[in-house]
């Protein structure tokens, strides 16, 4: 089974997330894709709607393939496994790591249009994205939550393969998870349409929503 579309997932999501009864809900999503699952879950929930912005680190030469993940404060993670595959150390990515800080950087300037970033303590986190391949950059978003003292932190994704969520599950409080496949080679499997989510539409949504 495929989701028609990204606002599809967000609308099941939502459903599934409903009878939950969460303590001051505030849905954070990772742009750009998970903006647009976030949204419906965020409208459903008359919750605010707000981003986290974690980087994959490509290995040189090979930006598609994720080695680690960095969030916006700089906390880095990296799959030592497949570093030492590639012969590779943290010490030779670290100009790509300053490389998606940069990046971090223009978008938070570029979505929140100047505005100061809510606090997460003693409110209930759902943590959106699209859906999850090796789970390192939401695994990077995770580690830099934690530190914020969320009262409750549920990862909410449409799909996602059954290793990373068993790795990712001792990091929140809950995960809800739609599909977890068997045979997952890509995210974009599982959605009839997956075209890129433009930064217009990402403002759009941070506009609109509650």
């Amino acid at each position: 089974m495929q989701f028609l579309n990204r606002h599809a997932a967000g609308e099941a999501l939502a459903y599934e997330l409903e009878s939950r009864h969460l303590i001051k809900p505030l849905v954070l999503a990772i742009p750009r894709g998970g903006v647009e699952v976030a949204y419906p879950v965020a409208q459903a929930l008359r919750a605010p709607l707000e981003i986290i912005i974690p980087r994959k680190i490509g290995a040189p030469h090979q930006p598609e393939f994720a080695v680690g993940a960095v969030a916006p404060n700089g906390t880095t993670i990296f799959n030592q496994e497949i570093l030492k595959s590639l012969h590779l150390t943290e010490k030779d990515l670290q100009p790509l790591v300053e490389q998606e800080l940069k990046e971090v950087e223009r978008r938070m300037r570029l979505y929140r249009k100047g505005k100061h970033a809510v606090s997460f303590k003693g409110r209930s986190i759902i943590l959106v994205d699209d859906g999850l391949a090796t789970g390192l950059t939401v695994q990077a978003a995770i580690i830099e939550l934690r530190k914020q003292a969320p009262a409750y932190l549920l990862l909410a994704v449409p799909v996602a393969p059954a290793d990373t969520l068993e790795r990712l599950r001792p990091l929140v409080d809950e995960i809800v998870c739609l599909k977890i496949p068997d045979n997952f080679f890509a995210v974009g499997q599982f959605y009839v349409s997956f075209e890129q989510t433009t930064d217009e539409t990402v403002l759009q949504r941070l506009n609109t929503g509650k």
